[in-house]
């Protein structure tokens, strides 16, 4: 059976862990860049579902 400290070290463990988990990858406000350079990136629907082009078109680079 666990005693108190037992509990408590793994209460503070479980803690740490879901602090750190929850923070990881969070810097900085979320936003929809407007530049010109960023016109040609996929989103992530396009990513998902990608599209064919339709006949007549050409890509380009």
């Amino acid at each position: 059976m666990l005693n108190a400290y037992q509990i408590l070290v793994r209460c503070i463990v479980l803690a740490v862990c879901t602090a750190a988990l929850g923070a990881c990858g969070q810097r900085g406000d979320l936003y929809l860049p407007t530049e010109p350079a960023a016109q040609g990136r996929a989103s992530l629907p396009d990513a998902v579902v990608p599209t064919m082009p339709t006949r007549g078109t050409t890509s380009q680079p």
